[in-house]
């Protein structure tokens, strides 16, 4: 009886690990943005979004520095007391692939809508490595 209690944990968690979806879903992004464009333009602009998913997504790394100045107070040696504090932040981030994938694909998803919108024939064509 004592292998049944290990193994219906282990194929339940096996059998829903299985059912997780490892998808890329589009990140919205607002089709206004693209009105101003016709529609060899928006095709134009798909066929960009869809070959720089092609040919592999190399997210931006971005480096940031901050510096906040404050009023910090607390129980300190001489008892209560309120005074000036300076923190300084370097760092760096970065995005995923699979976040800059995601915001590729609701760009490109915005460009179908405002040619939909417009009633231009556009060729859609997805295919993510």
């Amino acid at each position: 009886m004592s292998v049944w209690k290990l193994i219906l944990p282990l194929s339940t968690v096996l059998f829903l690990s299985a059912c997780a979806t490892t998808a890329v879903k589009p990140t919205y992004v607002s089709p206004t943005q693209y009105q101003s464009l016709n529609c060899g333009q928006l095709q134009g602009e798909y066929n960009r979004l869809q070959q720089y998913l092609d040919q592999g997504v190399q997210p931006a790394k971005r480096t940031g520095m901050g510096i906040g100045l404050g009023l910090g107070g607390g129980w300190g040696r001489g008892g209560w007391g309120f005074g000036p504090s300076l923190s300084v932040n370097l760092g760096q981030s970065s995005n995923t692939k699979r976040t800059e994938i995601s915001r590729l694909m609701g760009e490109q998803d915005a460009v179908v809508q405002a040619a939909r919108f417009k009633n231009c024939p556009i060729i859609v064509r997805r295919s993510v490595k």
